[in-house]
Protein backbone atom coordinates (compact mmCIF):
# COMPACT_ATOMS: atom_id res chain seq x y z
CA UNK A 1 0.00 0.00 0.00
CA UNK A 2 2.99 2.50 0.84
CA UNK A 3 4.76 1.75 -2.48
CA UNK A 4 1.41 2.27 -4.12
CA UNK A 5 0.72 5.59 -2.43
CA UNK A 6 4.44 6.69 -3.70
CA UNK A 7 3.95 5.81 -7.40
CA UNK A 8 0.88 8.02 -7.28
CA UNK A 9 2.38 10.92 -5.15
CA UNK A 10 5.23 10.30 -7.84
CA UNK A 11 2.66 10.92 -10.46
CA UNK A 12 0.87 13.51 -9.23
CA UNK A 13 4.39 16.00 -8.83
CA UNK A 14 5.45 15.39 -11.90
CA UNK A 15 1.78 16.05 -13.62
CA UNK A 16 2.01 19.44 -11.56
CA UNK A 17 5.17 20.47 -12.22
CA UNK A 18 4.14 20.20 -16.18
CA UNK A 19 1.07 22.31 -15.60
CA UNK A 20 3.34 25.12 -13.51
CA UNK A 21 4.83 25.73 -16.76
CA UNK A 22 3.11 28.97 -18.10
CA UNK A 23 3.99 29.57 -21.52
CA UNK A 24 5.55 33.58 -21.80
CA UNK A 25 5.68 35.27 -24.10
CA UNK A 26 7.89 38.96 -24.91
CA UNK A 27 5.46 41.42 -27.25
CA UNK A 28 7.72 44.50 -26.45
CA UNK A 29 8.39 46.51 -29.67
CA UNK A 30 10.30 49.80 -29.94
CA UNK A 31 10.60 51.68 -33.07
CA UNK A 32 13.84 53.64 -32.54
CA UNK A 33 15.56 49.64 -32.19
CA UNK A 34 17.88 48.44 -34.66
CA UNK A 35 16.32 45.78 -37.38
CA UNK A 36 18.14 43.00 -35.67
CA UNK A 37 16.68 43.84 -32.23
CA UNK A 38 13.00 44.20 -33.67
CA UNK A 39 13.59 40.97 -35.07
CA UNK A 40 14.90 39.17 -31.86
CA UNK A 41 12.06 40.46 -29.59
CA UNK A 42 9.92 39.01 -32.28
CA UNK A 43 11.43 35.53 -31.95
CA UNK A 44 10.75 36.15 -28.06
CA UNK A 45 7.21 37.08 -28.71
CA UNK A 46 6.47 33.95 -30.33
CA UNK A 47 8.63 31.96 -27.87
CA UNK A 48 8.53 28.50 -27.13
CA UNK A 49 6.46 27.10 -23.95
CA UNK A 50 8.40 26.51 -20.38
CA UNK A 51 7.69 22.90 -20.55
CA UNK A 52 8.60 22.65 -23.84
CA UNK A 53 11.96 24.43 -23.36
CA UNK A 54 13.14 21.99 -20.61
CA UNK A 55 12.15 18.96 -22.63
CA UNK A 56 14.48 20.13 -25.19
CA UNK A 57 17.42 21.01 -22.60
CA UNK A 58 16.52 17.92 -20.75
CA UNK A 59 17.33 15.87 -24.65
CA UNK A 60 20.49 18.00 -25.29
CA UNK A 61 21.84 16.80 -22.17
CA UNK A 62 21.56 13.27 -23.11
CA UNK A 63 18.79 11.22 -21.55
CA UNK A 64 21.00 8.45 -20.32
CA UNK A 65 22.10 11.10 -17.79
CA UNK A 66 19.53 13.06 -17.18
CA UNK A 67 16.56 10.69 -16.57
CA UNK A 68 18.36 8.87 -13.46
CA UNK A 69 19.02 12.79 -11.92
CA UNK A 70 14.41 13.15 -12.46
CA UNK A 71 14.22 9.87 -11.35
CA UNK A 72 15.94 10.80 -8.09
CA UNK A 73 14.22 14.11 -8.10
CA UNK A 74 10.66 12.51 -8.58
CA UNK A 75 11.14 9.44 -6.01
CA UNK A 76 12.88 11.70 -3.76
CA UNK A 77 10.00 14.23 -3.91
CA UNK A 78 7.49 11.03 -3.32
CA UNK A 79 8.72 9.59 -0.08
CA UNK A 80 9.46 13.40 1.39
CA UNK A 81 5.84 14.54 0.85
CA UNK A 82 4.68 10.57 2.36
CA UNK A 83 6.91 11.55 5.29
CA UNK A 84 5.49 15.16 5.68
CA UNK A 85 1.69 13.49 5.34
CA UNK A 86 2.62 11.13 8.22
CA UNK A 87 4.50 13.50 10.36
CA UNK A 88 1.49 15.82 9.96
CA UNK A 89 -0.85 13.46 11.10
CA UNK A 90 1.07 12.41 14.02
CA UNK A 91 1.15 15.83 15.08
CA UNK A 92 -1.36 16.39 18.08
CA UNK A 93 -2.28 18.71 20.39
CA UNK A 94 -0.66 17.14 23.26
CA UNK A 95 -1.62 19.68 25.90
CA UNK A 96 -5.50 18.74 25.58
CA UNK A 97 -4.43 15.31 24.78
CA UNK A 98 -2.91 15.09 28.12
CA UNK A 99 -5.39 17.20 30.06
CA UNK A 100 -8.05 14.51 28.63
CA UNK A 101 -5.97 11.70 29.89
CA UNK A 102 -5.63 13.41 33.14
CA UNK A 103 -9.38 13.51 33.44
CA UNK A 104 -9.79 10.22 32.29
CA UNK A 105 -7.43 8.68 35.01
CA UNK A 106 -8.99 10.86 38.09
CA UNK A 107 -12.58 9.73 37.12
CA UNK A 108 -12.67 6.55 35.05
CA UNK A 109 -8.99 5.46 36.24
CA UNK A 110 -6.48 3.61 33.94
CA UNK A 111 -8.96 2.04 31.90
CA UNK A 112 -10.62 4.72 30.68
CA UNK A 113 -7.32 6.46 30.09
CA UNK A 114 -6.18 3.71 28.11
CA UNK A 115 -9.33 4.23 25.99
CA UNK A 116 -8.85 7.95 25.39
CA UNK A 117 -5.42 6.55 24.41
CA UNK A 118 -6.82 4.39 21.81
CA UNK A 119 -8.85 6.51 20.36
CA UNK A 120 -6.10 8.78 19.52
CA UNK A 121 -3.55 9.49 16.27
CA UNK A 122 0.11 9.48 16.80
CA UNK A 123 3.22 8.64 18.70
CA UNK A 124 2.48 10.41 22.02
CA UNK A 125 -0.93 8.35 22.51
CA UNK A 126 0.78 5.43 21.45
CA UNK A 127 3.12 5.74 23.73
CA UNK A 128 1.06 6.43 26.99
CA UNK A 129 -1.09 3.64 25.37
CA UNK A 130 2.46 1.18 26.35
CA UNK A 131 2.66 2.88 29.97
CA UNK A 132 -0.89 2.55 31.12
CA UNK A 133 -1.31 -0.85 30.13
CA UNK A 134 1.99 -1.53 32.32
CA UNK A 135 0.87 0.19 35.64
CA UNK A 136 -0.47 -3.10 37.15
CA UNK A 137 3.51 -4.16 36.93
CA UNK A 138 4.56 -0.96 38.58
CA UNK A 139 6.30 2.23 37.84
CA UNK A 140 9.55 0.55 36.74
CA UNK A 141 7.72 -1.08 34.25
CA UNK A 142 5.93 1.44 33.23
CA UNK A 143 8.68 4.02 32.74
CA UNK A 144 10.81 0.83 30.72
CA UNK A 145 7.87 0.45 28.09
CA UNK A 146 7.70 4.45 27.75
CA UNK A 147 11.23 4.45 26.74
CA UNK A 148 11.23 1.86 24.75
CA UNK A 149 8.43 2.90 22.83
CA UNK A 150 9.67 6.13 22.45
CA UNK A 151 12.58 4.63 20.34
CA UNK A 152 10.15 2.69 17.84
CA UNK A 153 8.17 5.73 17.40
CA UNK A 154 10.98 7.87 16.49
CA UNK A 155 12.52 5.14 14.04
CA UNK A 156 8.82 5.00 12.43
CA UNK A 157 9.24 8.46 12.00
CA UNK A 158 12.71 8.73 10.26
CA UNK A 159 11.64 5.85 8.11
CA UNK A 160 12.37 6.57 4.56
CA UNK A 161 15.15 9.46 5.62
CA UNK A 162 18.09 7.09 4.29
CA UNK A 163 16.32 6.74 1.14
CA UNK A 164 16.16 10.79 0.79
CA UNK A 165 19.57 11.27 1.62
CA UNK A 166 20.87 8.95 -0.99
CA UNK A 167 18.69 10.73 -3.89
CA UNK A 168 20.36 13.69 -2.25
CA UNK A 169 23.89 12.59 -2.77
CA UNK A 170 23.25 10.55 -5.94
CA UNK A 171 21.65 13.48 -7.73
CA UNK A 172 24.69 15.59 -8.12
CA UNK A 173 26.61 12.76 -8.46
CA UNK A 174 24.95 11.46 -11.52
CA UNK A 175 25.62 15.10 -12.88
CA UNK A 176 29.03 15.05 -12.06
CA UNK A 177 29.56 12.13 -14.19
CA UNK A 178 27.65 13.52 -16.95
CA UNK A 179 30.22 16.30 -16.88
CA UNK A 180 32.86 13.68 -17.52
CA UNK A 181 31.56 12.10 -19.77
CA UNK A 182 30.87 15.21 -22.34
CA UNK A 183 34.06 16.31 -21.29
CA UNK A 184 35.67 13.28 -22.86
CA UNK A 185 33.28 13.41 -25.78
CA UNK A 186 34.17 16.87 -26.26
CA UNK A 187 37.89 15.87 -26.27
CA UNK A 188 37.58 12.70 -28.17
CA UNK A 189 36.14 15.05 -31.20
CA UNK A 190 38.95 17.76 -30.82
CA UNK A 191 41.11 14.58 -31.25
CA UNK A 192 39.27 12.97 -34.17
CA UNK A 193 39.14 16.12 -36.04
CA UNK A 194 43.12 17.46 -35.48
CA UNK A 195 42.09 20.87 -34.77
CA UNK A 196 40.20 22.44 -31.71
CA UNK A 197 36.51 23.97 -32.84
CA UNK A 198 33.93 26.01 -31.00
CA UNK A 199 31.02 24.00 -33.02
CA UNK A 200 33.54 20.29 -32.05
CA UNK A 201 33.37 21.08 -28.52
CA UNK A 202 30.06 22.36 -28.10
CA UNK A 203 27.99 19.57 -28.24
CA UNK A 204 30.45 18.27 -25.26
CA UNK A 205 30.14 20.99 -23.56
CA UNK A 206 26.92 21.45 -23.28
CA UNK A 207 25.74 17.91 -21.95
CA UNK A 208 28.46 18.50 -19.13
CA UNK A 209 26.54 21.62 -18.16
CA UNK A 210 23.72 20.56 -18.24
CA UNK A 211 23.87 17.08 -16.19
CA UNK A 212 25.41 19.36 -13.46
CA UNK A 213 23.08 21.60 -13.37
CA UNK A 214 20.24 19.19 -13.67
CA UNK A 215 22.05 17.29 -10.67
CA UNK A 216 22.87 19.91 -8.21
CA UNK A 217 18.86 21.39 -8.68
CA UNK A 218 17.98 18.45 -7.48
CA UNK A 219 20.08 18.22 -4.24
CA UNK A 220 19.00 21.66 -3.80
CA UNK A 221 15.11 21.01 -3.77
CA UNK A 222 15.38 17.43 -1.89
CA UNK A 223 17.80 18.95 0.79
CA UNK A 224 15.09 21.58 1.57
CA UNK A 225 12.38 18.77 2.10
CA UNK A 226 15.07 17.06 4.08
CA UNK A 227 15.55 19.46 6.14
CA UNK A 228 11.96 20.10 6.85
CA UNK A 229 11.37 16.56 7.78
CA UNK A 230 14.56 16.51 10.18
CA UNK A 231 13.28 19.66 11.49
CA UNK A 232 9.80 18.17 12.33
CA UNK A 233 10.61 14.99 13.98
CA UNK A 234 13.18 16.98 16.63
CA UNK A 235 9.88 18.71 17.51
CA UNK A 236 7.71 15.64 17.80
CA UNK A 237 10.42 13.76 19.72
CA UNK A 238 10.90 16.79 22.09
CA UNK A 239 6.93 16.67 22.26
CA UNK A 240 7.43 12.94 23.16
CA UNK A 241 9.55 13.27 25.89
CA UNK A 242 7.69 16.26 27.66
CA UNK A 243 4.81 14.13 27.54
CA UNK A 244 6.51 10.95 29.22
CA UNK A 245 7.51 12.92 31.72
CA UNK A 246 4.46 14.39 32.82
CA UNK A 247 2.84 10.75 32.28
CA UNK A 248 4.97 9.51 34.48
CA UNK A 249 4.31 12.33 37.20
CA UNK A 250 0.44 11.29 36.92
CA UNK A 251 0.87 8.25 37.61
CA UNK A 252 2.53 9.01 40.49
CA UNK A 253 0.47 10.79 41.68
CA UNK A 254 -2.73 8.00 40.72
CA UNK A 255 -0.77 5.78 43.08
CA UNK A 256 -0.97 8.06 46.01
Amino acid sequence: MKKLFLIVTAAAFSLGAVNAFAQETVATEEAAVVETVVAAQTQLADATPMHQVLMQKFLEGGWEWMLPVLLCLVLGLAIAIERMLYLSFSTINSKKFIAQVNDALKNGGIEAAKEVCRNKRGPIASIFYQGLDRYNQGLDSVEKAVVSYGSVQTGRMESGLSWIGLFIALSPMLGFMGTVVGMIAAFDAIQAAGDISPTLVAGGIKVALLTTLMGLIAAVILQLFYNYIVSKIDSLVNDMEDSSIILMDMLTEYKK
